[in-house]
């Protein structure tokens, strides 16, 4: 089955390269498709998100989900991976003590019910979950295919300990920020968040992508670099971070 982005309610930004924004906490998701490889950004808050996630990329590109790069986390962007177990993960290093072992569990388990989601769906996301494959430390980079690369770049701490960008050249170049970025609401600063450092982790997302990139944010419109650099001087004011 072939369908169009559109169809599927995706927003294409580039030749093979689209989102999604996944409904109640209008997360997003990233795709990007090579010659038979696809590779998913973010993977939903559930596993039937994932498998629906999964799902589209194989009705787009032929094929299902080869890769999946998280950018932090967070339950809302990591719960629906282990619902593409063939896929190949990608993290920022370190994050592995944040998304396994039975305290890490808890916590995401706890976090999302907190934010609304359902408690046996949350559980049993949280039991499926495993650490990243592949350990992102500077930059990574990841050919799908087809002379498609992608670059993988950690980029953090700033929104978390473990902030990963995805940045996908062409014209025009289009950089996942994760939540880094946030366009529907006010950046979310929760326990995890290193402040302290978030504004240069926007210096270095506005260093990857330039001036004429579109940037997608973890929650809401995709921007361009004066909406990052805005939102990183109104970082740097809110948490009383020197320019």
């Amino acid at each position: 089955m072939t369908v169009t982005w559109e169809e599927l309610g995706w927003e294409r930004l580039a030749a093979g390269v689209g989102r999604c924004r996944l409904p109640v906490w209008d997360c997003t998701a990233g795709l990007v498709l090579g010659e038979g490889a696809a590779l998913l950004i973010d993977a939903g808050s559930s596993l039937s998100e994932g498998n629906l996630l999964g799902t589209q990329a194989q009705w787009l590109s032929g094929h299902g989900v080869t890769h999946i790069a998280l950018t932090h986390p967070h339950f809302d962007h990591v719960f629906g991976a282990a619902a593409l177990p063939d896929a190949e993960v990608f993290g920022a290093v370190g994050v592995d003590g944040a998304l396994t072992g039975t305290r890490a569990g808890e916590e995401l388990r706890a976090d999302a019910v907190r934010n609304g989601l359902d408690a046996r769906t949350a559980q049993e996301a949280s039991a499926a979950l495993t650490a990243p494959r592949h350990h992102v430390s500077g930059e990574w980079t990841l050919d799908l295919g087809g002379g498609r690369q992608v670059l993988l770049a950690n980029v953090g701490p700033g929104h978390t300990a473990h902030d990963l960008a995805v940045l996908v050249p062409g014209s025009p170049e289009v950089v996942f920020c994760g939540d880094l970025v946030e366009e529907s609401g006010d950046p979310q600063a929760g326990p995890d968040a290193v402040p302290s450092r978030w504004p240069d982790a926007l210096d270095r997302l506005l260093a990857l992508g330039g001036a004429d990139a579109l940037y997608v944010p973890g929650h809401g419109a995709v921007v361009d670099a004066a909406f990052v650099r805005r939102q990183r001087d109104e970082l740097a004011r809110r948490f009383g971070v020197s320019p």
